[in-house]
């Protein structure tokens, strides 16, 4: 046997051996991420992007409040006067629709 055949038939090895890896970590449920690190998704477990999911659309709840709080508090007619308020208002509505475009 020479060398270079030697070389392939290891190198062959190692990738039958990843494969095989990959195949029996996927029937179990384990997946890797990209940056490698590993979490088992099956029955009863939960997924990290969904915990971040639920987790990121509370947070968004909790900024919409903020934001609607912030807004009554900006057009409030006892702290500006009408024309001051009226102008902050439209500015509000405009964003609004611009976000919304």
């Amino acid at each position: 046997m020479t060398w270079p055949l030697a070389v392939v038939i290891i190198v062959m090895m190692v990738v039958v051996g990843k494969v095989m890896a990959a195949k029996y970590r996927a029937q179990g449920g384990i997946i890797t991420d990209r940056k490698g690190n590993q979490h088992w998704i099956g029955p009863g477990a939960s997924s990290v992007d969904t915990e971040d999911k639920v987790q990121t659309k509370r947070e968004v709840e909790d900024l919409r409040e903020r934001i609607k709080v912030l807004e009554r508090i900006a057009t409030e007619g006892n702290s500006l006067d009408a024309a001051e308020t009226k102008r902050i208002s439209a500015e509000i509505e405009a964003l609004r629709d611009k976000q919304a475009d």
